[in-house]
């Protein structure tokens, strides 16, 4: 058994392609689920699994036309201004990141299916400022699985979400809930 968690410690790493092009790391104790994301039920997310997916490139454009219409900070809109603070230059707002990274969400790893919204998300954190330029990719890993005990045709998953660009490096990462209606 102490051999198994070690293999299963080394293994969990290893990479498989999906069809949508996300990479899902899975550990090699549990079984593989064979649905589809887009088609799965609460009982299909796996705790420890862990996804990656998306390539989102950042315009200077979309940085600008985000933050005119919701974030209008200077380090966002004015090139003189931002150059002046404490990032240097122009830098997208978190609450961009975080719009992306909820697209990237719904394409990826949402259930449309199944899934019956979100009950909020903790821990939100911005780390590496995102500037045009960067590509951003999103992992989330699965970390508990319950079905409610009040309404047995639905669970909930909580899982880590970070934002990752092109260097690998941590940009945004928060924890999340999503209800998830049981296989009928």
């Amino acid at each position: 058994l102490k051999n198994l968690a070690a293999q299963s410690h080394l293994s969990i790493r290893k990479s498989f392609m999906m069809e949508d092009n996300s990479v899902i790391s899975r550990n090699p104790l549990r079984a593989k689920v064979t649905v589809p994301i887009k088609e799965r039920y609460f009982e299909d997310y796996i705790v420890g699994e862990q996804l990656t997916y998306g390539d989102y490139l950042i315009t200077a454009q979309e940085i600008h036309d985000f933050a005119t219409r919701y974030d209008p900070q200077s380090f966002h809109l004015d090139e003189e201004a931002a150059r002046q603070s404490i990032y240097g230059g122009i830098i997208a707002s978190g609450w961009m990141t975080g719009s992306i990274m909820m697209r990237l969400m719904a394409d990826h790893f949402i259930s449309p299916r199944a899934s019956m919204g979100s009950p909020g998300v903790d821990e939100l954190r911005w780390y590496v400022p995102v500037r045009a330029g960067d590509r951003l990719k999103v992992r989330v890993t699965t970390v508990t699985a319950r079905r409610s005990k009040s309404k047995p045709d639905r669970g909930i998953i909580q899982a880590t979400h970070e934002g990752i660009n092109q260097k690998d490096e941590l940009v945004m990462s928060y924890k999340a809930m999503g209800m998830y209606l049981c296989r009928p």
